[in-house]
Formats: C-alpha cells, sequence, structure tokens
C-alpha cells in the first residue's frame, strides 16, 4: 500500500516541482472557496470524530485541536490566501558570485520533494501542511490521527478534488486512510521516496520517529516555555503578557509553562500573578521560595497553589496549570531555562538592555523574547503564513517551518565553455 503511495507521491512531485506561481495559486483559491461553500461535510465528518473523541475519553486539550466549526473553516480559507499572497520561492537566486576563473555561481531554491508528516488531532493542520507543500512544490504523505480519520477523509476529498479540476496531480496530497499504528513504522522505511519526516505531536511520537526512521526527521512542536520576570521589568505591564502566554490558548506548543521571578520582587509580584490569572481558571506549582513568597494570600486563592514536584518544570502542560520558580538573576534564569526548556519559546521581561542580550544570546531556543509573549512563535504571527510545524533543532530549518523552509537548493554555475584548470 504505503510503496505505491510513495511512487505516486514522488512522481506528482515531478509535476509539482515544474508548475508555475500562478497554477499553484489558483489551486488554492479555488481551495480555499470551496472549503468555504462545501463546508457542511466537512463539519458533519468532524462531528463524528468529536462524538468518538468524547467516547473514547480524550482530554479537553485534544478535544479543543479536534473540534472545527465555521468559523475555524473560515479561518483555515483565510490562511489557505494568506499563503497564495507570499512569494512563490521556488526559483529564487541568491548568493551570486564570479570566481577568478571567471565561473558565474549562485544558490537557486529547489523544493525538498516528498515530505512525510505525522500528526495527531489536529485537522487544521491536514490544510496548512498541503497548502505549503503546494505552494512550494513539493508533495505530502500526511499520517494524521486516529482521532481526526473522518475530518482527514473529507478534507483530503476535496484537496483531491480541486487538484484534478486545476490541472495539478492529486497524488501531490496523499492521506493515509487506514488508523494501523504499523503503518507509521512503513512509512518511516519509505526512504526511496520520501525525502523528510516530519511529527506533530508529543515526546513519544518524536522518539519514536528518531529511533526507527530511515529518513531525516525534523523535530519539534513541544514546548516547554518560559517568561523571567527581571528586577526591573514594568510588573503592571508583565501581568496581561503572563496572562496572554498562559491562557490565550493553553493547549498549543507556545504557552506558557513556566514563570521565572527575580527574588528581588516575587514578594511583591507573585500574588498579584496567583490573583490575576486565578480568575480564569489557571492554579499553579510553586517552588520552596515562591510558596513563602505567597504566604500571605487569601485562602482561597491559597488552595489552588500546590508544591512543585520533582517533574513539574519538566512537564510541558497543555493546560491552565503555570509553574513558579524564584531566582536570584538573569544566569540563573538563563541555566534554569536552558536546562528544562525543550528549545521552543522563552521571553525575558525586563528593561536592563544588558540582560535581555544575555537572554537573547545565551538562551538556547528556537525563538527568544525580549519584552513579549511566547504565543508569538507561528508562521502567520511572523508573517510566514501557516507552518508546516515548529522545529526545535537545528538542521534544515528552526523555529516555523513555512515555505522557504521547505525548499532546499542547488548550485548552478554558468561559463563560457569552461574547463578546471
Amino acid at each position: 500500500m504505503l510503496e505505491d503511495m510513495g511512487k505516486q507521491a514522488r512522481q506528482a512531485f515531478r509535476s509539482m516541482s515544474r508548475a508555475t506561481s500562478a497554477q499553484k495559486n489558483k489551486a488554492l483559491s479555488t481551495l480555499a472557496d470551496r472549503l468555504e461553500a462545501e463546508a457542511s461535510p466537512i463539519l458533519t465528518a468532524n462531528a463524528q470524530d468529536v462524538a468518538e473523541g468524547h467516547k473514547a475519553g480524550l482530554t479537553p486539550a485534544l478535544m479543543d485541536r479536534l473540534a472545527l466549526d465555521a468559523s475555524r473553516l473560515k479561518g483555515i480559507a483565510a490562511e489557505l490566501r494568506q499563503t497564495i499572497s507570499l512569494a512563490d520561492p521556488v526559483g529564487e537566486k541568491f548568493d551570486e558570485t564570479i570566481l577568478p576563473n571567471g565561473l558565474k555561481l549562485h544558490k537557486q531554491r529547489v523544493p525538498l520533494g516528498v515530505l512525510g508528516v505525522i500528526y495527531e488531532a489536529r485537522p487544521n493542520v491536514t490544510m496548512d501542511v498541503a497548502s505549503l507543500a503546494l505552494k512550494s512544490g513539493n508533495a505530502v504523505i500526511l499520517r494524521g490521527g486516529s482521532e481526526t480519520i473522518q475530518t482527514n477523509r473529507a478534507l483530503v476529498r476535496l484537496i483531491h478534488s480541486v487538484l484534478a479540476d486545476e490541472g495539478l496531480p492529486p497524488e501531490a496530497v496523499q492521506f493515509i486512510d487506514n488508523p494501523d499504528r504499523t503503518l507509521v513504522l512503513e512509512l518511516l522505511r519509505l526512504h526511496k521516496y520520501v525525502d523528510i519526516i516530519i511529527p506533530r505531536g508529543g515526546a513519544g511520537l518524536h522518539e519514536f520517529c528518531r529511533e526507527n526512521s530511515q529518513i531525516p526527521v525534523i523535530t519539534g512542536g513541544t514546548g516547554i516555555c518560559h517568561i523571567f520576570v527581571d528586577e526591573s521589568a514594568d510588573l503592571e505591564a508583565a501581568l496581561p503578557l503572563i496572562h496572554n502566554a498562559k491562557t490565550q490558548r493553553p493547549s498549543v506548543c507556545n504557552s506558557l509553562d513556566t514563570l521565572l521571578v527575580h527574588s528581588a520582587v516575587a514578594s511583591e509580584f507573585l500574588p498579584k500573578v496567583v490573583d490575576y490569572l486565578s480568575k480564569d481558571g489557571v492554579t499553579f506549582r510553586a517552588d520552596s521560595r515562591s510558596l513563602a513568597a505567597l504566604e500571605g494570600l487569601d485562602k482561597d486563592l491559597r488552595k489552588l497553589v500546590l508544591p512543585a514536584g520533582p517533574e513539574d518544570f519538566d512537564t510541558e502542560w497543555m493546560a491552565l496549570v503555570l509553574g513558579l520558580k524564584v531566582v536570584e538573576g538573569v544566569e540563573a534564569a538563563i541555566e534554569h531555562t536552558n536546562l528544562h526548556s525543550l528549545g521552543h519559546s522563552d521571553s525575558i521581561l525586563t528593561a536592563d538592555e544588558a540582560h535581555a542580550e544575555r537572554w537573547v544570546n545565551e538562551v538556547d531556543s528556537a525563538a527568544v523574547y525580549v519584552n513579549a509573549s511566547t504565543r508569538f512563535t507561528d508562521g502567520n504571527q511572523f508573517g510566514l503564513g501557516a507552518e508546516v510545524a515548529i522545529s526545535t533543532q537545528r538542521l534544515h530549518a528552526r523555529g516555523p517551518m513555512a515555505l522557504r523552509e521547505l525548499t532546499t537548493y542547488k548550485w548552478v554555475g554558468r561559463g563560457d565553455y569552461l574547463v578546471r584548470q
């Protein structure tokens, strides 16, 4: 089954790599229009997945990721149209030079090839990945989770219909329409046809892919994100920023997991944090120094604060839970962040430019911020359009993987019947 899928994807990639920007944009425009016009069967399919998810006891975080409604579909269509507006990176020339022997050299962007994307409970990922793969001239094999199978079937049927109508190969977007987990392992060994594996899910999925894949793997999409409140921070301005990072969408990978607070402001600031965030249902896991700073809390608020356990600062909460830790200064904050962060998104709130520079230079994460919420780590927020994933490794890309990150390059040399001496 997957052998044939791989062959078809490789052939479709050859066609997609030759498609013009106008062809690709026309297909995406039609897809956006029909996604809105033909919402009913997609929402019906999603309702079936949601009902099955409730029966299976999926967590609130997974249910939030799974559910679609008319508003979310409109948002997905808007992202498709934003992708159309972005420059096509394929064919871009850069690093041009002329060597002393007269050879003219440049690098030229080309599609990566066939992508294998494995993901869980996120039907919007189906459209994000498909649109980016098509726009960047790639082909993709999708393996969504069993909890989204009805929704993904409906979405992929629509994609195939649009591609066929627009004269592009439907096989450029393929879907493993079987929840059998053994097929994941088969995909990971399809190295003759698949060029890169991108898992989007929990740490277990990433580890499984790294250990079993015969294809290069790009990992990311898991957080443990930090904000450090320095002693010079504007504490009043910090509260709504922290609230945004924690509560806007707690189930996603760029939401805040651990708040680090300078010891000089902990007694003043931490009670305000608990009071401010508790109104939206946040509970807390506090180290001993944070507990001491919170001793004067009202007893009803105090019930929301539990002592941090040994694993709490290594937990991606994906829920309305926030770790609290008091540190002595920027050096201790950097040390804690580098030890416990998964390299996703970490921020410092400070008025001290020297401390800001230390944070930017020394925190080893894909995205680092000064006086900004971690929630900005997102392809759309960065002006890149939707992303395939957030890479937290160093090769081949880091941070949001959008159009340009789905290309590689070739060297092009031009001479006048030039020979090497």
